[in-house]
């Protein structure tokens, strides 16, 4: 038996490059403890509670963005919140989180209408959030959440 290592994903809504291209799916690998460890050792970062750590692991661990090979922090910083908090709790899940776990959050997406595939990197997709008025037009929202996590963290307008 071998240890999956990548794991595809679905965006909620897609990152939109300079082009106007919006790209959805990607690859995710699992952390390594030097992909947490040194981005604490970059100046710009105030220390683990900084909101900009996210931003640079995720650049670190998504290998693929659509047709985007080499993923920065500028791609990341670009994505919309509900893609941002997507590949977060994607990537608590993944890193940290059992295999129940991981198949609850596919089954919420199949549960939802999201395709998923059954090749040996599963691809997860998380439909966007229904519109305020309940209009016809707004998609399913899945039902899964990642242990711990009620709701995205504000960051402080303290200029960090």
């Amino acid at each position: 038996m071998s240890l999956q290592t990548r794991y595809d994903f679905t965006l909620p809504r897609g990152y939109v490059d300079d082009q106007g291209v919006v790209h959805r799916t990607g690859t995710m690998r699992l952390a390594t403890a030097r992909d947490e460890l040194e981005p604490l050792r970059d100046p710009m970062i105030d220390g683990a509670d900084d909101p900009r750590l996210t931003v640079v692991v995720l650049a670190r661990v998504v290998e693929r963005l659509g047709t985007i090979e080499l993923v920065t922090t500028r791609e990341i910083e670009g994505l919309f919140a509900a893609d941002l908090a997507f590949l977060q709790d994607f990537y608590g899940v993944i890193n940290f989180g059992s295999q129940e776990e991981y198949e609850e959050l596919i089954a919420a997406q199949r549960d939802a209408g999201a395709p998923v595939t059954t090749q040996a990197v599963a691809p997860v997709a998380v439909p966007a959030p229904a519109a305020e008025d309940g209009s016809a037009d707004a998609p399913a929202v899945a039902a899964y959440t990642r242990p711990g996590r009620s709701a995205i963290e504000e960051i402080s307008h303290d200029g960090r």
